[in-house]
């Protein structure tokens, strides 16, 4: 699934790449993201599957009602904090998967998903292998299908051309040794060497400074911020061939809990940091495949 979103995502790759060169130690995710559509066994479960069979479990479930989204997360075994290694050959990341409510969008949308999917035959058994492979599990759509669901739901049509791809993956900011560990430095770090921040952030309190680019949860103890997806040309089945977004690169700080802040840094584990995610950050980081965001970019 790495390989795939790193040949794909050229952004995330010269953004790994440069992390490394300033910080050569381990560089950890802090999850890894997917999206699904939640009709005919093509939703959460169909990917969630593979993942609780290799021990992860199932926690928090969050809504995002505008969007028309629900979404999962899910801790890995507690066998994942080994030190060594980078990536996925690191510490095993948290999963976060989220699906689209396709009963709650326009009828003629749902028409183009169910058909999709409904062409696709069982292939809901096989998002994990399509993950890996970069594959659709359904047919290629027709462009105006493509166009009917970006007007109406930007998540459907990411979906629609990406599939069970990679939406983004993270790195786990306060695991890095330098002083790209605060993710205020990482940002501007990134910044400065031209790649661009998703804008649809808040107010960084933490730092008592004013940035667009990174969400802070309602206790304050996760902060997430993340580029602005590639986009990569994409042939429809009728011939036509356009540019659709792809996928991006995050960055997530865990700070301390408050009852663990006498401890030493040496002492400090994950265990001891802010868990989970937050529908407020999830919802502005969502936004980084979006039309507005893309335009941006170019």
């Amino acid at each position: 699934m790495e390989t795939v979103y790193l040949n794909r995502n050229p952004t995330a790759k010269s953004i790994l790449e440069l992390v490394s060169s300033v910080d050569d130690e381990q560089i950890c995710y802090d999850h890894l993201a997917f999206r699904t559509f939640g009709v005919n066994g093509y939703g959460i479960s169909s990917l969630a599957s593979l993942f609780l069979d290799y021990g992860y479990t199932q926690k928090e479930e969050l809504r995002f009602p505008a969007k028309k989204l629900k979404a999962l997360w899910f801790s890995p075994p507690n066998s994942s904090s080994q030190d060594g290694g980078s990536g996925v050959n690191g510490p095993l990341p948290r999963v976060f998967i989220s699906e689209l409510l396709v009963d709650q969008l326009s009828p003629r949308a749902q028409e183009i998903i169910r058909k999709c999917t409904k062409k696709s035959g069982s292939g809901n058994k096989y998002a994990a292998l399509a993950s890996a492979l970069g594959s659709l599990t359904w047919e290629k759509p027709l462009y105006s299908e493509f166009q009917q669901l970006a007007g109406e739901s930007e998540y459907a049509a990411w979906t629609l051309v990406n599939g069970y791809a990679l939406n983004h993956v993270t790195i786990s900011t306060h695991r890095l040794k330098s002083n790209l560990r605060n993710i205020k430095s990482l940002n501007e770090f990134i910044k400065k060497n031209g790649f661009k921040l998703n804008s649809d952030g808040g107010v960084l309190k933490e730092f008592n400074v004013s940035t667009s680019s990174i969400s802070v949860s309602p206790d304050g103890l996760l902060l997430q911020s993340s580029t602005v997806a590639d986009s990569m040309p994409f042939s429809f089945s009728d011939g036509v061939v356009e540019s659709v977004p792809c996928s991006y690169i995050e960055f997530a700080e865990r700070l301390v809990l408050p009852q663990y802040k006498n401890l030493s840094e040496s002492e400090i584990k994950e265990s001891h940091r802010r868990d989970g995610f937050e529908v407020g950050n999830a919802d502005k980081i969502f936004e980084s495949t979006s039309k507005e965001q893309l335009t941006r970019r170019a």
